[in-house]
């Protein structure tokens, strides 16, 4: 049976802790889904847990990301290699609620190109987690919604539901971090393709050490908050004017 939805995590030396993930994922998980956990490289300790839980569960499955190395590649890469028409982005440390991928599922099968789980919409809560990066990260979602009217209050979540269409249609231009969320929601704004959001939980880890380098991706998270302020486009007009933010180093992408 064709999956409805395709659960991309990137996954860097979770080791056995990914198992914990994966079985809150199974068990929450209802629609018919592959699960696809990518790794930069086949001697990633994240792949003999995964390679373990897929013979009890075939949904599950490693991916080796044949782009280039870090998290936004992976991500990419595994939205590629989907098989759904609905990609769900989520973390390998578990601090998001997967009880909410089939209604972000849903979301998107009724007509928008980005369903966002959002940690600043009423019933939205962040539990933990770094000050700086928790006080930017909601300052760049709430001026986003207020401003430019992108649809969602969390534009930097990484936890959003695709469709897979739009997403090769505008294409990925992101090289660094977790910067795909941000770049998606700017692009889907250009093209005035409707978005919208949940609610949700979001949990600090409780294992384990974050992969966020919040100092060195700033910069490229400020290139696409710009861009999302920018004038509307044909759809067909949007993946070159994201490959115009990195050339030109700003947010213009004219």
């Amino acid at each position: 049976m064709k999956p409805r939805v395709s659960v991309v995590i990137p996954a860097y030396d979770e080791g056995g802790k990914i198992e914990d993930v994966l079985g809150r994922l199974t068990e929450a998980v209802r629609l018919p889904c592959e699960i696809v956990v990518v790794v930069d490289s086949p001697t990633d300790t994240t792949v003999p847990y995964v390679d373990k839980y897929s013979r009890r569960d075939p949904r599950v499955r490693a991916l080796v990301n044949d782009v280039e190395p870090g998290p936004a590649q992976a991500i990419r890469c595994g939205i590629d290699h989907a098989a759904a028409e609905v990609v769900v982005v989520t973390m390998a440390d578990g601090c998001d609620d997967p009880q909410q991928i089939d209604q972000l599922v849903r979301l998107v099968e009724r007509g928008v190109v980005i369903a966002a789980a959002s940690r600043y919409s009423r019933g939205g809560q962040q539990v933990g987690g770094p000050f700086l990066k928790g006080l930017l990260s909601r300052l760049a979602g709430l001026s986003l919604w207020a401003l430019a009217r992108v649809g969602t209050r969390d534009a930097t979540n990484s936890f959003k539901a695709y469709d897979v269409g739009f997403v090769r249609q505008v294409g990925i231009s992101s090289t660094a971090g977790f910067e795909i969320g941000i770049e998606l929601v700017a692009k889907a704004r250009r093209a005035r393709l409707p978005v919208a959001e949940l609610p949700t939980i979001w949990l600090e880890r409780h294992a384990g050490m974050s992969n966020f380098k919040l100092a060195s991706w700033i910069p490229h998270y400020l290139r696409w908050w710009a861009f999302a302020f920018g004038p509307r486009l044909p759809l067909h007009e949007v993946r070159a004017a994201g490959e115009r933010v990195l050339a030109r180093g700003d947010g213009a992408g004219r």
